[in-house]
């Protein structure tokens, strides 16, 4: 009996262990997070390598036409959120609070352009606060931030680019041992016209080069954060 009872205690200690270590990962943004294909994508890709375990998490959960009845919906995708009112509303803080994550990915910045033409510096503090309400969160959150994808309707892309190209230098500042940030260009090479449908949301051609642009930096992020837990 009592060789039994260790048995079924270790049992329950390795269960709990690849339990803790299974990575939780948020895809965090607006409506080019929520109503788009490219998580369905991801999850596909996954499944064919040693991260086909991580669970997606976050309180959205929409199917959105991507005709896949089996990818792990879950997001934290807001159509028509802001980055500046995410930040300064608090509202990534209880987001996080009720779906932990080891890695997150941000593409954010389209609204605060398109609906209110905020200023780039002021984007980029918004930014700034998410990163500090991950890290009050997790300080060893790992971070995967987009250079956003180009618009096909109005004159917008100015302005998309000096956003894009104040976010590496300001990752760089923010970047850290513990948690690190990795930029992806989701812009170059994306067709704002030929790549969404309807100027500003991704088809599937553009959900597969977000999907590519994303997942070398992801895979990163993934082993930054299962050997951040090995060594818990």
């Amino acid at each position: 009996m009592v060789a039994l009872g260790f048995f079924l205690s270790a049992l329950v200690a390795t269960g709990a262990v690849a339990q803790n270590t299974t990575l939780k990962y948020m895809p965090f943004g607006d409506s080019i997070t929520e109503i788009i294909c490219w998580r369905s994508k991801l999850w596909n890709k996954l499944q064919t390598t040693e991260w086909a375990s991580v669970d997606f998490v976050g309180s959205g959960r929409g199917e959105n036409n991507c005709r896949d009845t089996r990818y792990d919906r879950d997001n934290e995708g807001h159509s028509g959120f802001l980055a500046i009112n995410i930040a300064n509303q608090r509202q990534l803080v209880g987001w996080l609070q009720r779906n932990p994550a080891d890695v997150i990915t941000m593409h954010l910045g389209t609204n605060d352009i398109v609906q209110q033409n905020k200023a780039v510096a002021d984007i980029i503090a918004a930014f700034t606060t998410l990163v500090k309400q991950m890290r009050d969160h997790n300080p060893k959150i790992k971070i995967v931030v987009a250079q956003i994808i180009p618009l096909g309707l109005g004159n917008f892309n100015a302005k998309v680019q000096e956003l894009n190209r104040a976010i590496p230098g300001w990752a760089a500042q923010q970047n850290s041992t513990e948690s690190p940030i990795w930029v992806v260009d989701q812009f170059t090479g994306f067709s704002g016209s030929g790549d969404n449908r309807d100027g500003v949301h991704p088809n599937d051609a553009g959900d597969t080069k977000m999907l590519n642009v994303w997942y070398p930096a992801l895979i990163k992020a993934f082993e930054a954060a299962k050997a951040e837990k090995a060594r818990a």
